[in-house]
């Protein structure tokens, strides 16, 4: 008897770490850790990681949903793979990904109007997908080499892409195209005029509408299309992001070690400065727009710069290890998280002090960073 007591309190100690798992915060933070395949859930009040998650093969980047309830990671691969893994951050467990058929080389990955923008770097195109219908509805091509990251804008007219081996920035802008299918009615007399014939056995104009050759016909929609404005900004153009205001959009050029400055009214570069940024990997503004963060992933010795936005000049450079990759900004502007894939460790800078103030540890390779909840 004292036996069968000794072997259900033991088997009630293994079963401790489920019963009393830790429910995921909110908000959270989350970390990607490359080599370990896996998602971290971390608290920011105590800097501790309460789960992790299966995260598919090679996982490079990571969005939440705008609930917090989700999120979604890009498999990279260099090309290899061709799915977006999805975690259930409540349940604290992967769901099954999504399989984007033949776009591969999914990167960069952005968030809005409920749907998951994602970059895939194989077919030069960036596409859409709806956790609603789970279908991809959309893609675009933007016909540059290594369609790598992605920011949408909030009013989901403007979309910003940076393509690495073309070293440019692309500028997708949303425009009101022609109605129906093709623009006006057939001249007059010509096919389609009444009484003339269409072709074999057809008289009259063509029912209006998408594809038909009278258009949509006087007062139909105007059909949605696309712009895209192509800048170069540089050899290795990875890393942009784009001004709280909306006004700017900064890129750095890891193999140039510039950074260009691009004015979203004109569409063209306002400025490039010679910001000795070699091997830069990600940028991203603070908050409140003072500040800009540059990573450097290679290169050696300090590896995260900070710019003054307002007067372009560098204010510091800090060595966090020996190589910085992912950033990420508290939303209330109290800290940036770095993740220094080498040193296997995502630090937390207090963005008052612009100091250290604390190291995560993930996993191996940690790398892509992102907020969950509000």
């Amino acid at each position: 008897m004292k036996l069968r007591v000794i072997l259900l309190v033991l088997l009630a100690c293994m079963g401790t770490p489920t019963i009393f798992a830790q429910s995921s915060p909110s908000p959270a933070l989350l970390a990607l850790a490359k080599r370990d395949k896996t998602l971290a859930i971390v608290d920011p009040a105590t800097l501790k990681v309460v789960a992790k998650i299966p995260a598919g093969n090679d996982p490079h980047e990571v969005i939440a949903s705008a609930d917090g309830k989700s999120a979604y990671i890009s498999n990279y691969g260099g090309g290899a793979y061709n799915t977006i893994s999805v975690a259930d951050l409540v349940a604290q467990k992967a769901l099954p990904p999504v399989d984007l058929g033949a776009l591969r080389g999914p990167h960069g990955l952005a968030f809005a109007g409920g749907k998951v923008y994602f970059t895939a770097e194989v077919n030069k195109v960036f596409g859409r997908y709806d956790p609603a219908t789970r279908q991809i509805d959309w893609v675009l091509g933007t016909g540059q080499n290594r369609t790598h990251m992605i920011v949408v804008a909030a009013d989901l007219n403007h979309i910003y892409t940076s393509n690495v081996n073309s070293g440019t920035i692309s500028i997708i802008e949303k425009i009101n195209g022609p109605a129906g299918g093709f623009p006006g009615p057939p001249p007059p007399g010509g096919p389609g005029a009444p009484g003339v014939p269409n072709g074999p056995g057809q008289t009259g104009n063509p029912p209006p509408g998408p594809g038909g050759l009278g258009g949509a016909g006087p007062g139909g929609p105007p059909r949605p299309d696309w712009n895209e404005t192509v800048l170069e900004t540089g050899r290795g153009t990875e890393g942009f992001d784009v001004s709280p205001d909306g006004k700017e959009l900064w890129s750095a050029a890891a193999q140039g070690g510039t950074i260009s400055i691009i004015d979203l009214a004109a569409k063209k570069v306002a400025q490039t400065l010679q910001a000795n940024v070699g091997g830069a990997n990600r940028m991203k503004f603070t908050p409140d727009g003072r500040y800009v963060f540059v990573s450097l992933l290679f290169g050696g010795g300090a590896n995260l710069v900070v710019l003054d936005a307002a007067t372009r000049k560098e204010i510091k450079r800090m060595n966090l290890g020996h190589g910085a990759a992912g950033i990420l900004m508290q939303p209330d502007g109290s800290r940036a998280y770095v993740a220094c894939s080498p040193d296997n460790y995502v630090v937390v800078i207090d963005l008052k002090t612009l100091e250290e103030i604390g190291r995560i540890i993930v996993g191996l390779e940690p790398d892509g960073l992102a907020w969950a909840g509000n």
